[in-house]
């Protein structure tokens, strides 16, 4: 029926998805994930992001690769988190974007604000000068991100998953994704299916709404959770989650093969 190409969020890793990959197979998706450079099983020092250009990149190129070895299979791109804003980018380039039927974000790193405002005034310098550094200060590792304990442990005992402090060029890099992002709203013509928890305290879900409310998409749709958390694949909720996932792109290839492209 079609393909969806992971893309995890920051610290994690796509063997996170194999619940939400299962409940794809059953409905005919096939599934591929991609961990970016320094997490899960790819190169580089843990956690350490030189730049989210190259994650944007390999997610193109591995798109690529994924149409060339299933021709005339409709795909699609997932992003949670920092890798919703890394999808979102990926689709404003026009070879990936008609490389695409839609896409889907999670929670996606929008309105991204610095710890503290000097954070954000010295950032540009320390991610040159110490770009490995690990800075504590803005550590969000206590911040619930689901609502179901055992996910929570699981996450963080898993040993693929980055539970330092932050290296301060990653988080340079979030920083300068999300501040490009939220210029270019407007611009954006994918089709998208944007979900949200109203409770996330990581990501803003009034971000989301503005790239709804801003987008030029003719084929777009918005959900909020209302409290619900960061890690929506991993509330206790997750199936019902994948299925909207799952109903939207069913919607879309159905609009798709209809040529009915402005049906909202």
């Amino acid at each position: 029926m079609g393909i969806l190409l992971i893309i995890h969020g920051l610290n994690e890793h796509g063997g996170r998805y194999a619940d939400f990959a299962r409940q794809l197979t059953s409905c005919n998706f096939g599934v591929y994930a991609m961990d970016w450079i320094g997490h899960g099983g790819s190169d580089g020092l843990h956690g350490y992001v030189p730049s989210l250009d190259h994650v944007v990149a390999d997610t193109g190129a591995f798109l690529e690769k994924i149409k060339s070895e299933n021709p005339g299979i409709p795909c699609f791109l997932f992003g949670h988190s920092t890798g919703g804003a890394v999808v979102l980018k990926a689709a404003s380039y026009s070879h990936i974007e008609e490389m695409l039927e839609g896409i889907v974000l999670t929670s996606p790193a929008l309105r991204v604000k610095p710890a503290h405002p000097i954070v954000g005034a010295m950032a540009p310098i320390f991610s040159v000068v110490a770009p490995k550094f690990q800075f504590k200060g803005a550590n969000k590792r206590g911040i619930p991100v689901s609502r179901d304990p055992a996910a929570m442990l699981a996450k963080y005992s898993d040993p693929l998953v980055y539970t330092g402090p932050i290296r301060v060029r990653t988080g340079y890099e979030i920083l300068r994704i999300s501040s490009y992002l939220m210029r270019s709203f407007r611009s954006v013509t994918v089709p998208f299916f944007v979900l949200h928890g109203t409770a996330d305290k990581v990501t803003d879900p009034l971000a989301s709404q503005d790239l709804y409310n801003e987008a030029a998409s003719k084929f777009k749709e918005i959900k909020l959770y209302d409290g619900f958390l960061h890690d929506l694949l991993f509330e206790p909720e997750r199936e019902e989650i994948g299925q909207d996932i799952i109903n939207w792109m069913e919607k879309r290839l159905s609009a798709s093969l209809g040529n009915v492209d402005n049906i909202w």
